[in-house]
């Protein structure tokens, strides 16, 4: 997956903003404000961090020996940083729903209900 799709993909789910907090190339992608997924735009090949279950996380390192890493600049436990062009885009597209399920699950119960009602 090039890091365009990977945009795409990210910026079409539900109350999802992107922004540059960092530096002017760390494209980072928020749901209702809480981070789910960080694209460093310099990095080649393409890469991303997605937060993770820890527990599928060492699985997804174990099975993806050196194409998905513990998070580059990120908690070791609960992100993973994946090199894109490397992976099915499936498994990709997977893994970006799992982390924005576990920021949505993470909301304040009020921020669930505004997010719903999006």
């Amino acid at each position: 997956m090039h890091i365009e799709a990977f945009r795409e993909y990210c910026i079409a789910k539900k109350g999802v903003t992107e922004e540059f907090p960092f530096d002017e190339v760390t494209l980072v992608f928020k749901v209702m404000g809480k981070m789910f997924a960080i694209a460093p735009l310099e990095r080649i090949p393409s890469q991303a961090n997605l937060k993770c279950d820890p527990e599928r996380a060492i699985a997804l390192r174990e099975e993806y020996d050196g194409i998905i890493i513990p998070g580059y600049h990120m908690s070791k436990v609960h992100w993973n940083t994946l090199y894109l062009e490397q992976l099915p885009t499936s498994l990709i597209t997977e893994l970006i729903d799992h982390s924005y399920d576990l920021i949505v699950a993470s909301l304040p119960k009020k921020v669930q209900a505004e997010w719903q009602t999006l």
